[in-house]
Parts: structure tokens; C-alpha cells; sequence
């Protein structure tokens, strides 16, 4: 099997999330058996993939792949005991490789991550998961149908803040959502073959899917794109997804701004999360802020010519933050979910999820901005080999 070198052309993933940022604290405990891994791909990830997969005790890095072999071994530099290859199926012949990690351009993911599964070996695949849902669908149920871990590397999510934003957002200590707005915009690189949107928004589409609490979902997805250069494709957009519950999701992705913002806003019925990627002094604020409304049968006659919207402004608080390497919780979180059977944070449900927003924001975009159903059907149709049997 052959595929593209993963000279970064290709790749819509251009953001590396806290990779300077070294993770403190005791090393993790080596467990009794590390798992064997081969990383596939050698350019604009890949290294970091090499970097993280050596520091990580669970794993014990035997291959890079990558048909460039030059460049695999400018990467591996004092790495003597990694080997390089051109040979994917080199790689899937050695037993002691039991997982693979896939850091090519996306239009190789769906025959790489399919090859790997059928030779029974766990995947860790950059996103997209694919370029094509029906493809990432497949791609799931193989997976769960042989018992592999199937995990996307959505590193944002990976990030202290993100995390301790889930907790916050699951544990209820924001309410009820109202909504989630972003902004990611910079001068940034246009790319060849993906519009902004599939470039930028797939790093804010992950962490809503990652944010969000049971029960809420996204129903509905509308685009407006725009390409005052004149590449040939939208430079500058606005994702707009509604949600089950009736909030509304919001991200602004722009290639063409000459500063650098990276701000999310996640507003609920207690209190308001701000997020400042760029300030690291204080990434998290929580504000107890907003508008509360008081319930009909709450209200007195003493009350009742009064409105019944009325602001609460409260204190601001903003956590503490243990800074580390994302990618390293990202390989860690691989490495635990083979060992302990178990499928990871952002598995491959999760990859599927966020190529659908993507497909249905492409879709709104073609139509002019309309309102595109997310498909979901599909997602409750994949069901695991047992369950199956189980319906025979």
C-alpha cells in the first residue's frame, strides 16, 4: 500500500496546542508491558507524534513510516533504536506493533486506518477521522466490530482548559447552556485544497462536541463564507450550529486577519466561561454574570408590574491551570484506553460527529447560507458485531 508524503500540504490540522509547554510533575508509572507503536506519516505532525510517543511510558515507539525515508530519519535524528520504512504493510507485519498512529494527509486516513484495523491493530488518526462520512462510519463500526481502539487526535481537547471546561459544563456548574461562541482568526496559511472552514473549524467543532452535556446535541448547521482574494475558496466564515436544547453555537474562522485572536465564550444559565488561549496568565475565567428570569408562578402581585428579566453581576473567578503538553495527554490517553479496553475521550463516534458538521457546513455554504439537518441517523445505526448476534 501506498500513500501521499505528509509534507504538511495536505494536513488541515495547524495548530499545535501548548507543544512548547513542558509537562511537569513526577513521570508516569511504566506499566509491565508497553504497547508497541508505529507512527505513519513524517511531516508537519508526525514529529510531534514521534516527540510525545517517546515520553510516554506506556508506549514504546518501534517505526516511522513515511514514504520519504530521508525525511524519517532527519526526524528520528537520536532516536537509533526507531526504524524507519517506505512499507506501511513492513509495519502491520510486525507483531510488536500493536497500535498505529496516522499522521498523513486526509485523503489517505480512510485506506491507512482500514488496513491497520483489518491487521488488528488500535489507530490513533488526526483529523479529519476522513474525508467522507460514510467512509468514517465504516471505519467506526470495523473498529468496535474486532474490539480496537479507534481514537481521534482531537488535541484540543486534551488541553487543562478544555478539560476542566468539561467539567465545569458537565458538572452543571455553568446551568444550563445559552450558548458557545468562537473566534479563530489569524494571517494565516491558505491552504490548497481545504476551504477555512475545514482548515480552522474543526479544532472548535471538537471541543463543542467534547463540551458538550448528555442530552444536547447539534440539530441543524448553517454557513456564510467569503473569498475576497479570490483564492477559489472561503477564507473568511461563519459557522453557525443550533443545537437541541435551542442554544446556538457560533464560530468565526478567518485566514486573513492580521491580528490573532483565540477566544470561546461558552454562556449558561449560572454562570459564563471565557476562554484566552492566548493569555497564559489566565487562560479560564469563570463569571458569575448573566440574566436571570423569574418564574410566572414565582412572581407576587407586589412584583408583577416589574420586569421579569432582571442582571446578575457577580464575581469573576479564574481557576488555576496546571499547563501541559497536550499531545502528551493525548498519548497517554491512547496508550490507557488499549490497556484498559476502553474506548477513549475522543474516539471515533466523536471524529464521525464533527465530519458531519463539516459536510453540513459545506453543504450550507452551496446553498447560500440555508439551514442543513445534521445527519444522525446513521450514527444510531452503528451497532457493535454482540449486539448483532444478539438482534438474530
Amino acid at each position: 500500500m501506498t500513500y501521499a508524503p505528509s509534507d504538511g500540504s495536505g494536513d488541515v490540522a495547524h495548530e499545535a496546542p501548548g507543544e512548547h509547554v513542558p509537562t511537569p510533575g513526577a513521570p508516569e508509572p511504566r506499566p509491565a508491558e508497553r504497547i508497541g507503536l508505529a507512527v505513519v506519516g513524517a511531516g508537519y505532525w508526525g514529529p510531534n507524534l514521534v516527540r510525545n510517543a517517546q515520553q510516554t511510558a506506556g508506549l514504546r515507539l518501534h517505526w516511522l513510516c513515511d514514504l520519504d525515508e530521508a525525511k524519517s530519519r532527519r526526524v528520528l535524528g537520536e532516536y537509533s533504536t526507531v526504524r524507519s520504512t517506505t512499507s506501511f504493510e513492513e509495519v502491520l507485519a510486525d507483531e510488536r506493533v500493536r497500535a498505529v498512529a496516522i499522521a498523513t494527509p486526509a485523503a489517505a486516513h480512510y485506506k491507512l486506518v482500514r488496513a491497520a484495523l483489518e491487521a488488528g491493530k488500535h489507530v490513533l488518526v488526526e483529523k479529519p477521522i476522513t474525508t467522507s462520512a460514510e467512509d468514517a462510519a465504516e471505519l467506526v463500526e470495523l473498529a468496535e466490530a474486532n474490539d480496537l481502539v479507534l481514537m481521534c487526535d482531537h488535541t484540543f481537547c486534551y488541553t487543562p482548559v478544555v478539560r476542566r471546561i468539561r467539567e465545569l459544563v458537565h458538572g452543571g456548574e455553568i446551568g444550563d447552556i445559552q450558548f458557545f461562541d468562537s473566534v479563530r482568526i489569524n494571517l494565516g496559511l491558505v491552504q490548497p485544497d481545504v476551504d477555512v472552514l475545514w482548515d480552522l473549524a474543526p479544532h472548535d467543532l471538537s471541543i463543542l462536541d467534547f463540551v458538550l452535556p448528555p442530552g444536547v446535541e447539534p440539530v441543524g448547521v448553517s454557513a456564510q463564507g467569503a473569498d475576497p482574494i479570490g483564492a477559489g475558496r472561503a477564507c473568511v466564515a461563519y459557522l453557525t450550529v443550533r443545537l437541541s436544547n435551542g442554544a446556538l453555537a457560533h464560530c468565526h474562522v478567518n485566514w486573513l486577519s492580521p491580528t490573532k485572536v483565540r477566544t470561546t465564550l461558552i454562556g449558561g444559565s449560572r454562570r459564563t466561561l471565557v476562554w484566552d488561549d492566548l493569555n497564559p496568565q489566565a487562560r479560564l475565567a469563570v463569571h458569575d454574570r448573566g440574566v436571570d428570569l423569574t418564574p410566572p408562578d414565582e412572581l407576587t402581585d407586589a412584583i408583577r408590574h416589574q420586569a421579569l428579566i432582571s442582571y446578575r453581576v457577580g464575581e469573576m473567578v479564574a481557576p488555576a491551570l496546571v499547563e501541559q503538553e497536550a499531545l502528551r495527554n493525548v498519548m497517554a490517553e491512547f496508550a490507557a484506553a488499549i490497556t484498559e479496553g476502553r474506548a477513549p475521550l475522543t474516539d471515533g463516534r466523536s471524529g464521525l460527529r464533527v465530519l458531519r458538521l463539516l459536510h453540513a457546513a459545506s453543504r450550507s455554504l452551496e446553498l447560500g447560507g440555508a439551514t442543513v439537518p445534521v445527519d444522525t441517523d446513521s450514527d444510531m445505526e452503528l451497532i457493535t458485531a454482540q449486539e448483532r448476534a444478539s438482534a438474530r
